[in-house]
């Protein structure tokens, strides 16, 4: 088993994020299944390997690198390309082509979907994000009726659906990093997430959307988009409600029946089961496995199906129309 490489472009300061997180935290479930270690290589820290200088190292193919920075991919892909590399997929949109010599793990089904059409010789799997065991139901008061975080929240969400819901209920926005997240969803009867407008901005997709899950796994009552890989386990009607659903007013009488308890809806463990940890190493385990195999079989079988490019998809277009007008001409005469 290759030991992973996981690249970032730092840990601290503006990279902290939560798509960091979500990395830091597949990299120690991977340190369950095989050696693993953080990489960085935008910014030199203490402790930590540095990209420029680890590629000094002579003998480089019993390592294999996970890159995942969306917009850095392309650089990143040109400097690794005699080395093995895996591609993490978070959100999907970046307008870049891979190669079939990188196999893509994507966090989402909606993710993998896009690159099974986008690069359909790749390997592609499926490993969703873990959702910490922090985030349970401790079932207690509860004494915040509705909940809402400021970052990446619709206009309509901010600016009328909050106003208006205040008038009728206990509502907090949070709009700064909260320490005990878990904590906090445990206090909240209601949590809203509406995410479209900001991916759509971003012209990229939202790549799992983690919050509306782990409030979710706290018995929070969850009114949320379903864009991009919220679509992968939010159902609408039974484990969640579809925020912004068609009027201001129709999402005020929705919400209030929810906190009445007219429409509260049961969630259990196990729709949570295949985002833990446990479920995720295993998952892990088969994945690197093929992924070994792949890199070995590549050593000696340098020669990839032709990729589908614009080129190719093109000659394709034309053939097919060539073919269709023959056709007709053949059975018109």
């Amino acid at each position: 088993m290759r030991k992973l490489y996981f690249l970032v472009p730092g840990t601290v300061g503006q990279f902290a994020c939560g798509g960091l997180w979500a990395e830091l935290k597949t990299l120690n479930l991977a340190k369950q299944v095989c050696s693993a270690d953080v990489v960085t290589y935008r910014h030199r820290e203490k402790d930590t390997l540095f990209l420029n200088d680890l590629l000094k190292t002579k003998n480089l193919d019993d390592v294999i690198f996970v890159i995942s920075w969306g917009f850095d991919i392309p650089k990143l892909v040109a400097k690794l390309k005699p080395y093995n590399v895996v591609y993490h997929a978070h959100s999907a949109g970046y307008r870049f082509n891979l190669p079939a010599s990188i196999p893509i793990i994507t966090v989402s089904r909606n993710t993998m979907g896009y690159w099974g059409q986008k690069s359909p010789h790749s390997l592609i799997y499926h490993l969703p994000n873990q959702i910490s065991d922090d985030f349970k139901n401790l079932k207690c008061e509860r004494d915040i009726d509705v909940l809402v975080q400021n970052r990446k929240s619709s206009e309509y969400l901010i600016q009328e659906l909050i106003p208006a819901l205040q008038n009728h209920c206990n509502v907090r926005v949070i709009d700064s990093y909260v320490d005990d997240l878990p904590g906090l969803f445990n206090r909240a009867q209601v949590y809203l997430y509406d995410s479209a407008e900001y991916w759509a901005q971003q012209r990229v997709s939202e790549g799992f959307g983690l919050q509306p899950m782990e409030a979710i796994a706290c018995g929070c009552q969850v009114f949320s988009s379903v864009n991009g890989g919220l679509s992968d386990y939010l159902d609408p009607g039974f484990n969640c409600y579809k925020i912004a659903g068609y009027s201001k007013e129709y999402d005020i009488q929705r919400i209030l029946k929810v906190l009445d308890n007219s429409a509260f809806l049961t969630i259990t463990e196990e729709c949570i089961a295949e985002y833990r940890a446990e479920t995720i190493v295993k998952r892990l385990q088969v994945i690197l496995d093929d992924i070994n195999n792949f890199f070995n079989h590549k050593k000696q079988c340098p020669f990839p199906i032709k990729s589908l490019t614009n080129i190719r998809l093109t000659k394709l277009r034309v053939k097919s129309i060539v073919s269709k007008v023959r056709k007709r001409y053949l059975n018109g005469s």
